[in-house]
């Protein structure tokens, strides 16, 4: 589990033209089974890390931004593609790193899942981690139970 003892973390794209460094650590960190995180990934699931948005700090290029939903854009690098992130307007104050862009992906290891009425049939879950139909259960803004135009088919 992340702790406030865990040493800053550095990531970045396949390529190398897009490095980033968090300057504190993730205080969470999950895996997404939503339908455009596994698009993102090109994979069942996309495991991330979530931070403070004003801890990222750029050490070489920047992301290519991609508003892919109502709910949020995606970073990604211009060059490989490689997914960095993602920044979701619920809360607006953090950003949700990919833990596989990360150079020590073991220091974000999954707490719990989310978007698991997303999961694809073949794809078996077998930890014990804590599992959310939806969303995480304290998204700022969505305390309504709103989803916006967010849904497991778009989502």
């Amino acid at each position: 589990m992340v702790t406030a003892d865990t040493p800053c973390l550095t990531g970045g794209c396949l390529c190398g033209a897009v490095r980033y460094r968090l300057a504190s650590a993730p205080f969470e960190a999950g895996y997404c089974l939503c339908r455009m995180c596994q698009r993102t990934a090109g994979a069942p699931a996309l495991v991330f890390a979530t931070a403070p948005l004003a801890d990222y700090v750029p050490i070489r290029g920047q992301p290519k931004r991609h508003r892919s939903s109502d709910f949020g854009e995606r970073w990604f690098c211009a060059d490989c593609g490689s997914p960095l992130a993602m920044r979701a307007d619920h809360p607006p104050e953090t950003l949700d790193v990919t833990v596989a862009s990360l150079d020590d992906p073991t220091a974000a290891p999954p707490e719990f899942h989310i978007w698991t009425r997303s999961r694809i049939s073949w794809f078996e879950v077998a930890d014990r981690l804590p599992r959310r139909a939806k969303f995480r259960p304290r998204t700022p803004g969505l305390e309504d139970g709103s989803e916006r135009a967010v849904d497991g088919a778009s989502l």
